[in-house]
């Protein structure tokens, strides 16, 4: 089985200047997630995803595969998933290559380690029903919750039916909220192509015991005590 896992790694970052070559315990940030994928006993090709020739350079450096990735792809708008199926395309152009797996592992979660990345690999290939797998943290339950809408009239939007309120012990009427932590996505490559994103249409979570994504400089702060 070809599984193909895709680091992003654009040099524009705005949180964090220059964030994924800057140095997290001796290293380059991205270089954490190119060893976490090489070492991973699933992960059978890794290749970043850059415009950038000082962070090419390093990635190579890190014995990773460098995809060009063209410019209009590496703009502060532009999403992951046309990052992801540029390189499907680049390989399949130029190679004839096409994985049966990709994976997507982001430079800015350098806690996650080849064990985790195996561990919902596990999780993914015993599900038989499941087309993807993603990493998550539990975020409680629906009891009670509200969210509020990010334009200017900041409208509340309710989570769960507050007509028919349900008692706090009702535990069978709450359902369970995650929250994507950014660290793992796997997907079947036919699944990717035909929804053209990182999550399929019948998901499974991987509980992530490392939730941490580096955005801000006091993220960068907080990532360097694990790494003394």
């Amino acid at each position: 089985m070809e599984i193909l896992s895709i680091i992003p790694a654009r040099g524009g970052s705005k949180g964090v200047k220059r964030k994924n070559i800057k140095l997290l315990g001796g290293i380059p940030l991205v270089a954490h997630t190119i060893n976490a994928s090489i070492k991973s006993k699933y992960i059978t090709r890794t290749c970043v995803s850059t415009e950038d020739v000082e962070i090419k350079n390093i990635c190579l450096s890190y014995n990773a595969e460098v995809v060009d990735r063209p410019v209009e792809l590496a703009k502060d708008e532009t999403k992951t998933s046309p990052v992801m199926l540029d390189v499907l395309k680049q390989l399949r152009d130029k190679e004839n290559y096409m994985p049966d797996v990709v994976v997507l592992l982001q430079a800015t979660c350098p806690l996650r380690t080849e064990t985790h990345i195996d561990e919902a690999f596990e999780l993914f290939f015993k599900d038989k029903n499941c087309d993807s797998i993603f990493a998550a943290i539990e975020a409680g339950t629906t009891h009670a919750t509200w969210r509020m809408s990010p334009d200017e009239n900041h409208r509340l939007e309710c989570m769960y039916d507050y007509r028919n309120r349900p008692r706090r012990q009702d535990n069978h009427l709450h359902f369970k909220r995650f929250v994507e932590t950014g660290s793992i996505y796997i997907i079947r490559t036919d699944v990717m192509l035909k929804v053209k994103d990182f999550i399929g249409e019948n998901p499974i979570i991987y509980k992530d015991p490392t939730f941490l994504d580096i955005d801000t400089e006091a993220d960068f702060e907080k990532a360097q005590k694990y790494f003394v």
